[in-house]
């Protein structure tokens, strides 16, 4: 009976958080066309109705732990679904995010994307993504910000292995900027499909820079350690164990 209420309950929570993303990119699309810091405000906004109605319709809190940046630098983030995405956003003054090519076209989501200064990217091949992604920052290099990519290229459920891409460290070598790692539990209770919502805390933490100038190598291995370590601690916190 209990599992039925809250199913219930994250039914209608995830209905009216579809339906208020045609609504505030409503609101804010004449004045998005006039500045660009407009459609920050829009995410920013949106991106904390999710987390108060999140709060109060399901039960689920959401806490931004460690120093969000505000300057110039790469984030490289834990990405468990899509309530990590909106932590980071709603962290973070300037965020824009490498994202899969395909998003481009969404409704409402990729307009206001391109407007902030995503990177579209073709995920399915390698060489080309990665040369995708270098260009797509070199050409938005004149709107600085908090550039944000997930290394393991896609959403990863709780307790699942899954290598740590190259593009990170691309990045991270040839812009020269300070790394922020970023860790995550989010994904014990809001998973990467489906409607059912669990009742906790989840928790987006930034965790200490990695230095610009590392070798590639030397800074992907830093940067898996850190991520990994820390997400497998904040999802022990929650209650997860790999055998659930």
């Amino acid at each position: 009976m209990r599992h039925s209420v809250q199913y219930l309950r994250s039914l209608a929570f995830v209905g009216q958080m579809y339906l208020a993303m045609p609504v505030f990119g409503l609101i804010y699309m004449l004045p998005t066309l006039v500045s660009r810091r407009f459609a920050f405000h829009a995410i920013h906004h949106y991106a904390r109705w999710v987390r108060w109605t999140a709060r109060w319709m399901v039960g689920l809190r959401s806490e931004v732990r460690g120093k969000a940046p505000v300057d110039e630098v790469l984030i490289a983030s834990k990405h468990q679904s899509f309530f990590d995405i909106l932590l980071l956003v709603s962290a973070v003054p300037r965020p824009r995010f490498i994202m899969k090519q395909s998003l481009k076209w969404a409704p409402v989501l990729g307009w206001y994307a391109m407007r902030i200064g995503c990177v579209p990217v073709d995920r399915g091949k390698r060489g080309q993504a990665i040369a995708q992604m270098v260009e797509g920052v070199a050409n938005g290099r004149h709107a600085p910000g908090q550039l944000i990519i997930y290394p393991q290229g896609t959403r990863v459920a709780p307790g699942v292995n899954r290598p740590y891409k190259v593009g990170a460290g691309v990045l991270y070598q040839q812009f020269g900027h300070d790394c922020v790692p970023a860790a995550t539990n989010v994904g014990v209770f809001w998973p990467r499909t489906g409607i059912y919502r669990k009742p906790g805390l989840a928790v987006v933490e930034f965790l200490p820079r990695i230095p610009a100038g590392k070798p590639v190598d030397i800074f992907m291995a830093e940067l898996q350690r850190a991520v990994e370590t820390a997400s497998n601690r904040l999802m022990h916190e929650a209650g997860f164990r790999p055998e659930d």
